[in-house]
């Protein structure tokens, strides 16, 4: 894949690349609709574009990330239908049979969320939650009946306390790949805080992790139990 370096625009980091490549080894179906959101240079829309899913959606708040998935999406020659705005508002009343995304996760020790530039594309909140909360909460609603949601993050911000949200949003989580390292760049310049906080693991590590959920199913007797609640 070929990505434009435009300026302003977060480059994918390794943990893009990984769900990427996780998602290759997936084998889209042809018909497959896919949304990305965070979708900054497109990098996660684009790999699945070219993984054969039929249709492909971006969403990203930033104006210049928009810019930089209709560019690199033509590069590729790919379609990706470029989308700005917050998180699931574009895409309202729609329904995905695949959800990505790579969210802002790093935890910091901040007060509020940057509202400009590159920095909008990893910080997270003190939690590192701040996104991936309403992701979780909003996922199952754009999922189709048998749709999934791939979601990449670290331990620093949570791995229990991510999957415990995802469950509270109706869906059913798993980890299905991990990896362990060193931190990186960013991490690294806040380790004092993150190892005061208790974030990191032994060793000054992390582990990046891909979760699968999918919609929680109500069973044919929960059905009739509500159906007979009613009336």
């Amino acid at each position: 894949m070929r990505l434009l370096p435009l300026p302003g625009v977060f480059r994918p980091p390794s943990d893009a690349r990984m769900l990427a490549d996780y998602v290759a080894r997936e084998r889209l179906a042809v018909d497959a609709r896919v949304l990305d959101i965070c979708t900054g240079s497109g990098f996660l829309a684009i790999a699945a574009a070219l993984a054969g899913a039929g249709e492909v959606a971006a969403v990203d708040i930033s104006r210049r990330a928009v810019v930089a998935v209709q560019l690199n999406a033509a590069v590729n020659g790919v379609k990706v239908q470029a989308l700005r705005g917050d998180l699931f508002s574009p895409v309202a009343g729609r329904r995905f049979d695949l959800i990505l995304s790579n969210p802002p996760y790093l935890p910091g020790d901040v007060s509020e969320l940057p509202r400009r530039g590159l920095p909008r594309a990893w910080e997270g909140g003190r939690t590192g939650r701040e996104f991936i909360e309403r992701i979780a909460a909003h996922a199952a609603e754009h999922l189709s009946e048998r749709g999934q949601l791939l979601l990449v993050y670290s331990t620093v911000c949570g791995e229990a306390k991510t999957l415990e949200l995802l469950r509270a949003g109706g869906l059913i989580p798993s980890v299905v790949l991990r990896r362990r390292g060193s931190l990186g760049p960013r991490l690294a310049a806040r380790a004092d805080w993150l190892r005061a906080e208790g974030l990191l693991l032994d060793g000054d590590e992390e582990e990046i992790l891909i979760v699968r959920a999918e919609r929680a199913r109500v069973s044919a007797p929960a059905r009739e139990a509500v159906a007979s609640s009613v009336d």
